[in-house]
């Protein structure tokens, strides 16, 4: 059974209030929050104000996701939101290591993303340090793109990895999550799967997310 943790960036942003009941209402695991800054992504979404709205109307536990420069910068203000994971790209930090640390010194778990160029090798020395990684099976930045292909191979060499390494990692995929891509991610070996417009954009979004939590 796979986690669900639905995206925010496909939710209406006049009516977050009506998308966060929905989420808390749901059986979705946790709530996925994209940080993009214009500068590491091309585009940008939302910073402080709205995270700290959403964090006092929501249920679920926060997976907060920054595709951002210098994410380092701001773990302590993320602690201070409550916010269960702290997701940073590994092509975004010098210091990895350390970040990872902090996040944890912090009191949250560390996630750390891939993009969809950057092979699942540079992970071999920070494996068992982390609490999940994300790959990205789109390019970061916009939702909606189309899901890219080579990430279901991409999953199972991290699989592989984490049962090699003897890594309590767990495996989550942000991009193309659909109807026909989820099953094939989660027999892969995804363990978490991030779906922003299939959820946000169906007429019943709760059964989308029920549905993808029985693959």
């Amino acid at each position: 059974m796979a986690l669900v943790s639905p995206s925010l960036l496909a939710a209406d942003f006049l009516h977050l209030d009506r998308d966060i009941d929905m989420i808390n209402r749901s059986e979705a695991d946790w709530l996925h929050l994209d940080v993009m800054d214009g500068s590491f992504v091309p585009n940008i979404s939302f910073g402080f104000p709205v995270l700290e709205a959403v964090a006092k109307a929501c249920k679920k536990p926060l997976d907060v996701h920054y595709m951002i420069e210098h994410p380092e910068r701001y773990i302590a203000q993320t602690a201070k939101l409550g916010a269960m994971m702290m997701n940073v790209h590994y092509e975004a930090c010098v210091h990895l290591h350390r970040t990872i640390q902090e996040i944890h010194q912090a009191g949250m778990k560390a996630g750390v993303t891939l993009n969809p160029a950057t092979p699942i090798s540079v992970l071999e020395d920070i494996i068992n340090d982390v609490d999940m990684v994300l790959l990205m099976s789109v390019n970061p930045g916009f939702g909606g793109q189309k899901f890219i292909e080579n990430t279901i191979d991409k999953v199972k060499r991290l699989r592989q990895l984490i049962t090699e390494k003897g890594s309590h990692a767990l495996i989550e995929v942000d991009g193309g999550v659909q109807g026909q891509t989820a099953p094939r991610l989660v027999e892969a070996g995804v363990d978490v799967l991030v779906s922003g417009s299939y959820v946000f954009g169906a007429a019943d979004p709760e059964g989308i997310i029920k549905s993808l939590r029985s693959l």
